[in-house]
């Protein structure tokens, strides 16, 4: 943003930090002022999204996944979920199967609605005459309908599911989660620099093992419609901290030779004035997952749907948790490592310092007029210097005028 259009009033003076406490959260949203000092308390997201991401590690490693059949391997029996007795419940499908074979399956469930529901039961890998001995038992206990109204055996069905499958998945996912991260890496380090492709990156793997962690916390089911569901919210999950990241680049531009704003304040108001279009997105983007949530899981059953939905809802939420109170605090961090930019910040601080002892001796009515005329001018050097940074010249004699007036030189010729 050109700091000659720059009309947004800068929270970092005490007096603006008052006005902007005023305001109500809605307002401080649209403004973006930078009144919600999220970079301010980085050290208190550092600790927050460490512990959940030790959380997350620790029940991945000692609780592990609720794995589906393709990943382990396993029988699947299915039949309609209507019978000669009525609807048939998946219970007491379980119950049967236990009671064929003495051995009970991982899972009974009813996938899709009305006529068009089935029940699914899941379990080990039965041999050829347990899974006859299931079938039988179903078919003499509900009486499953088929197409023409009539109980029929030949609608319970049987598939045998091998765990090499899953397994295959799971490396092509492995792949392509390896390729996307060389290649955003190597995007963010060009458009960007290095400070920000890392603190992205940071964030981008905190919204991977968040999200695997849930369902392990939780013991959502891992299908390979997950694994899918995983990958594309990696997209959504860096689209934030891009935005946001842009926004900090245009607000620090020429920084290092100014004393406005420190950089954790101008990457604080850059957060600001993204914040509302971050929420924006956000909620547009949640709105459609729901929707698939709730008709995937209450319409069709549990299915591809649901599991798709799941894991998407919880990438984004991470996403957006991350790009908002991670990345940016991040990169803070890491560039206020450098001397340059402490420096920096120690040359803001004199200067209000001494904005404060000029303030204080108005009161008193020991002001030199003198002094607050240097510091105008001294402002208005800062100013022109920041639009000559924010707007390059077109063409080789504006540059070479704009880079005579920054050295306090005429552009015109001298009069003899």
């Amino acid at each position: 943003m050109d700091e000659r259009n720059d009309k947004t009033p800068e929270p970092t003076e005490p007096t603006e930090k008052a006005t902007a406490r005023k305001e109500s959260v809605f307002t401080r949203l649209y403004t973006g002022t930078g009144a919600f000092d999220i970079v301010g308390h980085r050290k208190r997201w550092f600790v927050a999204f460490s512990l959940l991401m030790l959380i997350c590690i620790g029940s991945m490693a000692f609780k592990g996944f609720n794995l589906g059949i393709e990943f382990e391997g396993g029988t699947q029996i299915q039949m309609p979920a209507q019978g000669a007795h009525g609807h048939i419940d998946p219970e007491r499908t379980k119950e049967i199967f236990a009671g064929a074979i003495g051995e009970n399956p991982s899972e009974a469930q009813q996938v899709g609605v009305g006529d068009a529901a089935t029940i699914q039961v899941r379990s080990n890998t039965l041999d050829t005459n347990q899974v006859a001995q299931v079938k039988q038992a179903l078919f003499t206990e509900l009486q499953p309908l088929g197409s023409d109204g009539q109980p029929s055996m030949n609608v319970i069905s049987d598939s045998a599911v091998s765990a090499s499958w899953g397994g295959e998945i799971s490396r092509q996912a492995l792949l392509a989660l390896a390729v996307f991260i060389v290649l955003v890496t190597i995007f963010l380090i060009v458009y960007f620099e290095k400070w920000m492709a890392i603190a992205a990156l940071v964030a981008l793997i905190h919204d991977i093992v968040v999200t695997a962690g849930v369902y392990s916390l939780v013991g959502f089911e891992v299908t390979p419609a997950t694994v899918i569901g995983l990958l594309t919210i990696l997209g959504f999950s860096l689209y934030d901290t891009v935005v946001v990241f842009d926004k900090v680049k245009e607000n620090t531009r020429g920084l290092l030779n100014l004393t406005r704003r420190t950089y954790p304040e101008a990457a604080n108001l850059a957060l600001n004035q993204t914040l509302m279009r971050s929420i924006n997105t956000s909620v547009i983007a949640l709105l459609p997952v729901l929707g698939l949530l709730v008709v995937g899981y209450i319409l069709l059953g549990a299915g591809t749907l649901q599991d798709l939905a799941l894991v998407q809802l919880t990438g984004m939420l991470a996403g957006v948790l991350s790009s908002v109170l991670l990345a940016t605090p991040l990169l803070v961090f890491f560039k206020m490592r450098d001397p340059k930019y402490q420096q920096q910040a120690e040359r803001v601080r004199a200067r209000r310092e001494n904005q404060a002892r000029k303030a204080a001796a108005r009161e008193t009515e020991d002001f030199d007029p003198a002094d607050d005329d240097a510091l105008a001018a001294e402002l208005r050097r800062e100013e022109a210097f920041a639009a000559a940074a924010s707007v390059p010249a077109r063409h080789p004699k504006a540059h070479q005028r704009q880079q005579q007036r920054r050295g306090g030189k005429p552009a015109g010729k001298r009069k003899r």
